[in-house]
């Protein structure tokens, strides 16, 4: 069986490009790498021959074979032509069993079977917090690509639930493959945390957010409900971090922090870098996360595996991945999310229990768990 994957996503650039579903690629194509090997040790043959199609220059994934473009496929105009017109191509000279699309889209032309992996459909949900182009071609190329599917790798229950609702996708054409948690995600001692606080300039305390900087983030209503709490409790030492990229319609959030007068206890560090997200998750006092939807909310995992007690919507897509290890509020609640503030805050009983419960809950997410389930699928639509 010869599976031909779409990794043209994945990005080995320490800048946002190498966050959200680059970092989803990045892990499964390593986990599904590391299977192939361990069955072809254990067995004698492989289960499967691993072609990944990428351009990122650095990336290694022992037991898939990469093949990178010469082309300058971090474009996004020259990515989605050339899976639409040479991929077909390339599939064909590879004699492919199947294709697996990592990011929404399948080359819709292929001769073979396709698996096409959903992260969201936020595109259709909330289709006012994205660029217009953007928001067409995603509506479009995805939706096609679901019709044309042999099956449909969906990241949450959420995301199956919107492909049935939204575009009548049967249930049995959509299995669920959460994502998991890298190794590198884990606690950190007290002095490790206060070194790295040092190192960056950072307050003895601090709130984390840590994402993309737009609208559906819900970042604006973070900003007020942190000034509400600051105007109720006597912690004013604690500031609120909002580290990531600037996405789209980002300024005002800017302006929210500067109108509230809280330029001096808001934080912008901008981008982190992968290798250091788990010093940033480990040494905050509590992870925010505010998102209006999510397909899937990774980094709420990510920071409960490094025993960071966390507060989040239950905004579809997040609450999912949450369970019962997080205090969680109504997205649109800004009194809410003020009082769990002051609970994760002001209660050590309550950071504590949350930090337990929330290394359990991140435990349950692997890497190599998504990459069985995902390899099954090979199997069964790949011949």
């Amino acid at each position: 069986m010869r599976v031909a994957i779409d990794a043209q996503l994945l990005s080995d650039q320490q800048s946002y490009r190498g966050a959200g579903v680059s970092n989803y690629s990045a892990e499964l194509l390593r986990a599904l790498g590391a299977l192939v090997q361990e069955e072809q040790a254990r067995l004698g043959d492989a289960p499967a021959e691993l072609t990944a199609y990428l351009h990122a220059a650095h990336f290694t994934a022992p037991g898939v074979q990469l093949v990178r473009a010469r082309l300058p496929l971090e474009n996004p105009l020259a990515r989605i032509l050339w899976e639409q017109t040479l991929f077909p191509l390339a599939l064909r000279r590879q004699r492919a069993s199947l294709v697996h699309g990592l990011v929404n889209v399948l080359p819709l032309t292929a001769s073979c079977p396709g698996v096409v992996t959903v992260h969201d459909l936020a595109f259709v949900r909330t289709p006012a917090t994205m660029r217009p182009l953007k928001r067409i071609y995603l509506t479009a190329l995805c939706r096609a690509s679901v019709r044309r599917a042999a099956h449909v790798i969906a990241v949450s229950h959420q995301t199956a639930t919107d492909l049935q609702h939204f575009w009548g996708t049967p249930s049995e054409r959509i299995t669920v493959v959460h994502h998991g948690v890298a190794a590198r995600f884990t606690p950190r001692c007290a002095e490790e945390q206060a070194a790295f606080r040092q190192r960056r300039g950072l307050p003895a305390r601090y709130l984390l957010y840590l994402g993309t900087l737009e609208p559906r983030k819900n970042l604006e209503h973070l900003v007020r409900a942190f000034a509400q709490w600051r105007a109720a409790t006597a912690a004013h030492d604690v500031r609120l971090v909002l580290a990531g990229a600037r996405g789209w319609y980002y300024a005002e959030i800017f302006r929210t922090v500067e109108a509230l007068g809280l330029t001096e206890q808001v934080i912008f560090p901008g981008f982190i870098p992968g290798d250091e997200l788990p010093d940033w998750y480990a040494a905050a006092t509590a992870f925010v996360y505010p998102s209006l939807f999510e397909g899937f909310g990774l980094p709420v995992l990510e920071a409960m595996a490094c025993g960071t007690p966390v507060v989040c919507s239950r905004a579809p897509g997040v609450s999912e991945v949450a369970g019962d290890a997080a205090v969680t509020f109504a997205a649109h609640d800004v009194a809410a999310l003020s009082a769990a503030l002051e609970l994760v805050v002001n209660q050590p009983g309550v950071r504590q229990a949350l930090a337990a419960r929330g290394r359990a809950q991140a435990a349950r997410f692997t890497w190599r768990r998504a990459a069985e389930a995902t390899l099954a699928i090979y199997r069964r639509f790949g011949g």
